[in-house]
């Protein structure tokens, strides 16, 4: 029998992991907002002289080279893109061209740059460093436009008029981060999902186009298993970012996640009229990924296709043990892992007789918690519980009351139980099917 993936804390590995066996992973939810409405407080280090004569860059002037840039992207008019940096240091040009090339291999329907106010955050000798808001959408996956912010120095040149002089590092200023941001994108598209892989500079074959088919395969074979337990509201259809290595992958989920020993993480975007509006994600980390079985990544991505089908949970009531209890169903879904051997640490605790007391919350899915095993075995045992009870229909309106109520009137409502006699259940279920 396949060796089920092992949930632990994503703390650094004590010993070397064996390929043979399915890699530690920590499956979660991360929240990305749309895009920060207010510019970070300027770097006092920086300096403050302002460039040439002019005090702050013409909002019009701006918005003109801005929109120019986007005609380059949607024209693929790589020469146009490049003569708005045209008086950029040499390095800031060439990544400017790695850029061009990414954004030009992705299926956009629309990508721009706006100016987010017209208040420098910085002015110094390189010019005036300005927030930007960029927006984009991806053919065929985002309802809607995707906002982030980035930073662009302007300076003012008497032949030119206003001209990008490079970006905002040298005043620890950070865009927020994106696929396209490192390497050379190499783009798959399957039935219901696109996945894009990204290798570093001057790498040839780091990222092989069939592991990202493989990604592809696995997505489109998960949306049915998806879609036939928590219904069809969903878009049915996912991206899935895959970087080179951890650190970039800890840069697109943000929020200083440790994915040290993480396989997949899903990112929920914000809700637009009770749908998801655009931007979910999930995120590949490459290494860790790399080390699961074939049936690991089939629970993987197969419970990360969950939170992205069920929102993640965005009310911000429904418990996290019935957030991750779900995705672990679907993910175990018709899979050969057995529940004494996918459970396994919880297992050792029943045999010596010591029950959990309660369902986990929210902190014990935190990845300092030296339970994260139990804690998620604990939470798909409940909801496996619900589901042979009452049935996946019943599972089902258990997690959309919880979100509207929470699991106490959740557990009344559909369950017609209090909740310590749900915990009782709970616990006779985990001594039936682990001691």
């Amino acid at each position: 029998m396949t060796r089920p993936p092992d949930r632990r804390s994503p703390r650094p590995l004590a010993a070397a992991i064996a390929v043979a066996v399915a890699v530690n992973l920590v499956s979660g939810i991360g929240y990305v907002a749309v895009a920060q409405d207010h510019p970070p407080p300027a770097d006092p280090a920086a300096g403050t002289a302002p460039f040439g004569s002019a005090a702050r860059p013409d909002p019009q002037a701006v918005g003109a080279v801005l929109a120019g840039r986007a005609r380059a992207v949607r024209d693929h008019d790589r020469q146009g893109f490049l003569a708005t940096v045209a008086w950029a240091p040499p390095a800031f040009q060439a990544d400017q061209a790695r850029l061009f090339a990414n954004l030009v291999t992705l299926p956009l329907s629309g990508w721009r740059q706006e100016l987010g106010t017209a208040e420098p955050v910085v002015t110094g000798i390189g010019g005036s460093t300005l927030r930007i808001i960029v927006r984009y959408r991806l053919r065929g996956f985002d309802r809607t436009e995707v906002a982030h912010t980035q930073y662009l120095a302007f300076g003012h040149r008497a032949a030119t008029g206003w001209v990008i002089t490079g970006d905002g590092a040298a005043h620890g200023l950070s865009d927020h981060p994106e696929i396209w941001d490192a390497g050379r994108l190499t783009v798959v598209r399957g039935r219901r999902s696109l996945v894009i892989g990204d290798q570093p500079v001057g790498a040839r074959g780091a990222e092989p186009k069939r592991t990202l088919r493989d990604i592809a395969r696995r997505l489109d074979a998960a949306v049915p298993v998806v879609t036939g337990i928590v219904g069809p509201r969903w878009d049915r259809r996912a991206v899935a970012l895959v970087p080179t290595d951890r650190t970039q992958a800890e840069e697109l989920v943000g929020g200083g996640q440790d994915l040290s020993r993480i396989a997949a993480l899903a990112t929920a975007s914000q809700y637009d009229e009770g749908r998801a509006a655009g931007g979910d994600r999930i995120v590949i980390s490459p290494a860790t990924f790399a080390r699961l079985t074939p049936q690991g990544r089939r629970v993987v991505l197969t419970h990360e296709l969950t939170h992205i089908a069920t929102g993640g949970a965005r009310d911000g009531r429904t418990p996290m043990w019935l957030i991750e209890g779900l995705a672990d169903y679907v993910g175990y879904k018709n899979t050969r892992f057995s529940v004494r051997s996918a459970a396994r640490e919880l297992r050792n605790e029943v045999i010596r007789g010591h029950l959990p007391d309660a369902l986990p919350g929210r902190a014990d899915f935190d990845g300092s918690s030296s339970r994260l095993p139990q804690s998620y075995a604990e939470a798909w045992l409940a909801c496996r519980m619900v589901a042979d009870r009452y049935g996946e229909a019943a599972l089902m309106r258990l997690y959309r009351a919880a979100g509207r109520r929470g699991d106490v009137a959740a557990f009344a409502e559909v369950l017609d139980v209090r909740p310590a006699e749900f915990t009782r259940m709970w616990r006779d279920y985990l001594r039936k099917e682990l001691a």
